[in-house]
């Protein structure tokens, strides 16, 4: 996998934490300190989920390398549809839903922060399949989501939670780029 294709990947998982975090940062109004803490929330468990959708999907690749491309582009084709969805339903006027749940506590971060990382661990059973160095993708997604997490909380915490619904549209966009591009390339459509 190329260093744009990680950093795309990154950025589009890296989405939904953003605006999660946007949501947080405009109820909870953080510190520098208490949002870099949430960044790190965040960024640690999005950079764990993936490892653990790439070691499920090691278990069962074998079972499926026939199809692992189409499998890879379903599952990144349905994380980046629901992200779309989810962007526009919390476009839409009649919703007013907080972007983040309204708890204050570390359980409340941490519900959030595997909300937002349960797509990332999709995203790690169609890794497998392509034979990615998962350690190298799954630091890169953390530390992004952790800068964009903890920028989000700041952002938040300033311009509200107008934001986040379209990060998490052009995070969902770019998934269903790539698992287009994977498909293509292993139909042998195009070469990347």
């Amino acid at each position: 996998m190329s260093p744009i294709t990680i950093l795309l990947l990154s950025l589009s998982l890296s989405a939904d934490a953003f605006a999660a975090a946007i949501g947080r940062g405009a109820v909870h109004r953080p510190t520098l300190s208490a949002a870099v803490r949430a960044g790190l929330v965040f960024g640690i468990i999005e950079a764990v989920t993936p490892v653990i959708g790439w070691a499920l999907g090691l278990a069962a690749a074998g079972f499926v390398q026939s199809i692992d491309h189409w499998i890879a582009f379903g599952l990144l084709g349905l994380v980046g549809g629901n992200m779309i969805r989810e962007a526009i339903r919390h476009d839409t006027p009649e919703d007013d839903t907080p972007a983040a749940p309204r708890g204050r506590g570390r359980l409340a971060l941490i519900a959030t922060a595997v909300g937002t990382s349960l797509d990332a661990a999709a995203v790690g059973v169609s890794l497998a399949f392509l034979g990615v160095n998962i350690g190298v993708i799954a630091v890169s997604i953390g530390l992004t989501t952790f800068v964009l997490a903890t920028l989000g909380m700041l952002i938040g915490r300033f311009a509200g939670a107008r934001l986040g619904p379209a990060a998490e549209l052009i995070g969902g966009i770019l998934l269903i780029g790539m698992g287009t591009r994977i498909l293509l390339e292993h139909l042998g459509l195009i070469a990347w």
